[in-house]
C-alpha cells in the first residue's frame, strides 16, 4: 500500500513540470478556471496573442506587479530584501512578494491562499517556467489567465467586461485600473474604483509615464 501511495505523490509533484511542456503551446486554463467548471460555473477568457494586449496593460501590469521582471529569473532577490528588512524596522510580519513568473506558477498549477507548503512548491516552478518558457510566452499567458472578476479570466474578458472594449484598445487609465484590482479583484473593482484604488492607479501612471517598466524582454 505504501509503495503505490509514494508512486501517486511523486506523480502528482511531477505532474506540473509534465503539463508545463505542453501549456507552452496551449492556451491552458488555471486552477480557479478548473474550480469553476467543477462547480458547474463557466468562466469567461477568450485567450488572445500578446500582440493584442494594448501595451498600457503590459506596462501598467509589470509596473504595478513585477518592475524587474526582464531583470530577474523568477524571483526577485532585491525586493525580497527590502521586504524582510521593511518588516524588521517595523517590527511586523514578512509581507510575501510575488513576482509575475511566481504569479503564473501558482495560478497553473497551485492553489490560492497563504501557506508556507505552496512557496515551497512555488518556488521551484517558478525556476522551471523561467527556464523552459520566454519571457514572452509567460507575460501573455499571465495576461490571459489573471482573475479580473468573478468568472472572468484574462485580459480581453476583463476589458469587455469592465470597460466595454477589447484588450488591444485599453488605454492608460483603463490598464492602470485594472492592474490595481489584481490583487483582490472580487474587492477591488476596475470599472468602479474608490479612492484607495485610484490613487494607485495614478501612481501606476505615474511610473508608466516617467520611469516607464523595462520590457526589453518583450519583443
Amino acid at each position: 500500500m505504501r509503495h503505490p501511495l509514494i508512486r501517486l505523490v511523486i506523480l502528482l509533484l511531477l505532474l506540473p513540470y509534465m503539463l508545463s511542456v505542453p501549456y507552452q503551446f496551449m492556451r491552458p486554463p488555471s486552477t480557479l478556471m478548473l474550480y469553476d467548471l467543477l462547480q458547474f460555473k463557466i468562466p469567461r477568457r477568450q485567450w488572445v496573442p500578446l500582440s493584442r494586449i494594448s501595451p498600457n496593460l503590459k506596462a501598467a501590469v509589470v509596473a504595478s506587479e513585477d518592475g524587474a521582471f526582464c531583470e530577474h529569473w523568477g524571483l526577485d532577490f532585491d525586493q525580497m530584501e527590502r521586504s524582510f528588512s521593511r518588516a524588521q524596522r517595523n517590527n511586523r510580519a514578512i509581507k510575501a512578494t510575488s513576482t509575475i513568473s511566481q504569479q503564473l506558477a501558482k495560478n497553473l498549477f497551485l492553489w490560492h491562499g497563504r501557506s508556507w507548503i505552496r512557496k515551497g512548491l512555488e518556488i521551484p516552478l517558478t525556476l522551471w517556467l523561467e527556464l523552459t518558457w520566454s519571457k514572452e510566452n509567460i507575460l501573455e499567458a499571465y495576461l490571459n489567465i489573471a482573475e479580473w472578476g468573478d468568472g472572468v479570466y484574462g485580459a480581453e474578458a476583463a476589458a469587455k467586461f469592465h470597460f466595454g472594449t477589447t484588450a488591444a484598445a485599453l488605454s492608460a487609465a483603463q490598464a492602470a485600473y485594472l492592474a490595481t484590482s489584481l490583487p483582490n479583484p472580487h474587492e477591488r473593482n476596475a470599472a468602479r474604483p474608490g479612492p484607495a484604488q485610484r490613487a494607485m492607479a495614478s501612481t501606476i501612471m505615474m511610473r508608466m509615464r516617467y520611469h516607464g517598466p523595462d520590457l526589453s524582454c518583450i519583443h
